[in-house]
């Protein structure tokens, strides 16, 4: 097969592809992962962590009010510079909360919003000292009229300013939950797009994966076809071959050398010398015809099938030593002269595959006439085929053969031991 159409520079390329592509994908889901977690640890939980800070802040604010409004009311029997140490322990807290706060508050919270809440808590401390410095004094009527006047108003002012950014941080939050699943839409879009684009490779990687296995299948049948042919061809050319010199000797030098022995008959009766040069050309002459027998049965042709069976079992049994079983079933029926040959020479050849290879010492031969078929069947006690059932040219000439009769050839072992080798034609 022509190495420029073989699948592999495009199947190499279309790995190429989809692995680029997953690679391209798999970065940027990367880039995108990283991106959502630096945003959330960045943006998100700073949120959420000021969020938490200043719902402390205005707790404490809260209790601030609460104690003022503990100090405003005059069933208390207890002087203001009483609530002092309650007002410390606020402030510590307060202070500390502002600390954390402002370590976490969000990166895009404005300068003035961060030195506007300093401010206000400062100035509150300080008209808080001023207050304690009046009630200090004696002066507890001026002190509760500052509380009224200057610290709820302060206090209010402050929880206003704390709420606000609480309601800043919320939007930040919900602002940064879109943004998420903004993200993480987009990649479940990406998972799909890339799906879609590895179904899309595989799906054109198969079709072109069948389309050219069934190129190649459709060459190696054109080429199996073609190399059939050629081989009954060569087997067609054979038989006619042997035919034509089984021809020339049987007729040519047959006739030739028994007009030689004829002549010689008569004139041996004087001469010694010429009765054994008639001996010499009578058993060329059985050589001859047993070599053109070999070639081309003649019986084959005159007789039919059955009769050249008859006459080559013998002959095989004497040349090897191997003992033949023949057997015959069925009602007896013409064999054409082109099935006739095929099944000739597979039972010559299996024969011979006895005597060069099983090491068997007796074969059975059987010819079984079925309405629907001619079997034939070559039975031997030896080796049993082996690796010549790959191996050997003798089997591959059999079942060229049987492909030229439409027939069909088995070779088995035989489970005690053995081969068989069955060849059925259609009749």
């Amino acid at each position: 097969m022509d190495s420029k159409r073989s699948p592999t520079v495009r199947l190499l390329a279309g790995l190429a592809v989809t692995l680029s592509a997953v690679a391209v994908y798999s970065g940027y889901a990367i880039v995108q992962l990283r991106s959502l977690q630096q945003f959330q640890a960045r943006t998100a939980d700073r949120n959420r962590t000021d969020s938490l800070l200043l719902l402390r802040i205005q707790n404490s604010l809260n209790s601030l009010a609460l104690a003022m409004r503990d100090m405003l009311d005059g069933s208390e029997p207890y002087p203001l510079t009483a609530w002092r140490a309650q007002f410390q322990r606020i402030r510590t807290d307060l202070e500390d909360a502002m600390a954390q706060e402002e370590r976490s508050s969000p990166e895009d919270r404005s300068s003035d919003q961060r030195r506007y809440l300093a401010d206000s808590m400062a100035q509150f401390w300080d008209a808080l000292d001023r207050l304690f410095a009046l009630a200090a004094g004696g002066q507890e009527k001026e002190a509760r009229a500052q509380i009224r006047l200057s610290l709820e108003a302060r206090q209010e002012a402050l929880s206003t300013a704390v709420a606000r950014l609480l309601v800043e941080n919320n939007e930040a939050e919900q602002a940064a939950g879109a943004r998420t699943r903004g993200i993480y839409a987009r990649a479940e879009r990406n998972v799909y797009l890339l799906l879609a684009a590895i179904v899309i490779l595989i799906s054109l990687t198969s079709l072109y994966l069948v389309q050219s296995n069934r190129r190649m299948f459709e060459e190696a049948a054109a080429l199996s076809e073609r190399r059939s042919e050629l081989a009954q061809q060569l087997i067609s050319m054979q038989e006619n071959t042997f035919r034509s010199i089984s021809r020339e000797l049987h007729d040519d030098f047959g006739q030739i050398l028994t007009a030689i022995g004829v002549m010689l008959q008569r004139t041996g009766r004087r001469d010694p010398e010429l009765r054994e040069l008639q001996e010499i050309v009578q058993s060329t002459l059985d050589k001859v015809r047993t070599l053109s027998h070999a070639l081309h049965p003649v019986a084959l042709d005159e007789t039919g099938f059955e009769s050249a069976l008859d006459t080559y079992l013998p002959g095989f049994e004497r040349q090897t030593g191997i003992r033949i079983q023949y057997e015959k079933a069925g009602a007896s029926r013409e064999i054409d002269r082109s099935v006739a040959i095929h099944l000739y020479r597979v039972m010559q050849e299996a024969l011979n595959n006895i005597a060069r290879h099983s090491k068997s010492p007796r074969a059975a031969v059987r010819l079984s006439f079925l309405p629907e078929a001619v079997v034939l069947e070559v039975e031997d006690e030896g080796v049993g085929f082996g690796d010549r059932q790959k191996q050997g040219m003798g089997l591959v000439s059999m079942r060229e053969r049987a492909e030229m009769v439409h027939g069909r050839v088995e070779f088995l072992d035989r489970d005690g031991g053995g081969a068989l080798v069955r060849l059925t034609v259609p009749a």
